[in-house]
């Protein structure tokens, strides 16, 4: 059995030695091992994998006599993450998704899909995934997020995965999954926003396109950062150019973003992430 060991807490002298002999006490093997201190505030994060049988419960609760009485610890074994989509129209992130889903490439079982359109039902129902249209067509934002809500309950999905999914997230909705919601979006925020980013970039002439995966919270594009990446450009390439250009990287951000949640490797600290 693999578990994932996840502690932070106040950083003091001694932490890994105690993690480590307790680890040893259990009859576990450390396979692979990763910390890091914020020397700013002083804090302490560790990541390992642990091969053997223990009982979570007990072996938590002897870390934690142990650690610091703030620390947080989790022990968590290694499994594939229950998902839900949230879409619109956009189809280049759902169907990378549903193909990395259908070859096992994903580490995660997405349940469903849930779209405020229906134009992408025909592609989710050719990988046999439940689709569920939730217009918001006159109703309050407030109203169609319960909607959703409502949908989602019937699945407690660990992480919702907004692939384009281009409506603004309530913040009742964002409270219900504190640092599990996962969104990708163009890298060109704040300087290009509204309808038509790659028009306005196209015509000031930028020379990268990039792609930004992060944890949703209740300031808009906000949250903490998981991944990001960027490709070139130039003057021979035209707005659909770019447009197509930033699909491709924000399908590649948004896998990548997902692989390193699913993996256990990223902490939340304040506004941004640790990532190992």
């Amino acid at each position: 059995m693999v578990y994932f060991l996840l502690i932070d807490c106040p950083d003091r002298k001694g932490l890994i030695f105690t993690i480590t002999q307790i680890v040893f006490r259990n009859n576990l093997n450390i396979t692979s091992n990763d910390e890091f201190v914020d020397r700013q505030q002083n804090y302490f994060f560790l990541r390992a994998e642990l091969a053997g049988e223990v009982h979570p419960a007990a072996l938590v609760q002897e870390l934690k006599a142990e650690l610091p009485p703030e620390a947080n610890i989790r022990l968590v074994p290694e499994r594939k993450k229950n998902i839900v989509l949230l879409v619109t129209k956009e189809h280049h992130c759902l169907g990378d998704l549903l193909l990395r889903h259908e070859f096992g490439d994903l580490n995660a079982n997405i349940q469903a899909v849930i779209g405020n359109y229906n134009e992408l039902e025909s592609l989710v129902q050719r990988f046999g995934i439940p689709f569920h249209h939730v217009p918001h067509a006159h109703k309050t934002r407030e109203e169609h997020d319960q909607e959703m809500s409502d949908v989602l309950a019937s699945y407690a999905p660990e992480y919702v995965v907004l692939a384009k999914y281009m409506r603004v997230l309530s913040p009742g909705f964002v409270a219900q999954f504190p640092n599990r919601i996962i969104n990708i979006h163009h890298s060109f925020l704040p300087a290009f926003i509204g309808a038509n980013p790659y028009r306005q970039a196209y015509e000031r002439g930028v020379k990268i396109i990039g792609a930004t995966a992060h944890f949703v919270n209740s300031d808009l594009d906000e949250g903490p950062i998981i991944a990001q990446n960027v490709i070139q450009v130039n003057h021979t390439q035209d707005a659909r150019d770019m447009a197509q250009s930033g699909r491709d990287v924000e399908k590649i951000v948004l896998a990548q973003a997902l692989k390193l949640v699913f993996a256990e490797r990223v902490f939340v600290s304040n506004n941004k992430t640790i990532i190992f």
